[in-house]
């Protein structure tokens, strides 16, 4: 979508500009273009965080409970997941622009979904840090 975006954006300020002497014809340029690309980056971002009690991705919270396994994805994994080996009751947050994923495997007998499959650029942090969150959450409410 970038290059559309931008080319969409050049034909709009070439048409501002046209026929404006000056600054008029390459400020429009200059403005819609970086504004454009920029807005684009902000509408496909998604916040994943690893928090004390939760994972959260978006608008989507999970306990860390309920965590039995996070496993760090190649993009070779991660193609597999999305497509033979994929199950239709996992929770997808997939972006194609980024190669890495994390697998969380839940055991929540409530629950249906089998996992989570999130797409993130550090996949063996991500792994490591709801790994290590789980292990202290349930260090808390053990006694």
């Amino acid at each position: 979508m970038w290059l559309p975006t931008a080319a969409v954006a050049a034909v709009l300020a070439a048409e501002v500009g046209l026929g404006a002497p000056g600054v008029r014809s390459w400020l429009p340029l200059a403005l819609l273009i970086p504004l454009s690309l920029v807005s684009l980056w902000w509408l496909g971002r998604i916040r994943v965080s690893v928090g004390e009690a939760e994972l959260q991705v978006d608008d989507a919270h999970l306990p860390l409970e309920v965590i039995a396994d996070a496993i760090a994805l190649t993009p070779e994994d991660k193609r597999l997941l999305m497509g033979q080996a994929s199950d239709p009751l996992a929770f997808v947050i997939q972006r194609p622009w980024i190669a890495g994923a994390v697998q969380v495997v839940l055991d929540d007998p409530a629950d249906p979904t089998p996992y989570w499959l999130i797409s993130t650029r550090h996949p063996e942090e991500m792994a490591q840090a709801l790994l290590s969150g789980r292990e202290r959450r349930l260090a808390v409410t053990q006694p």
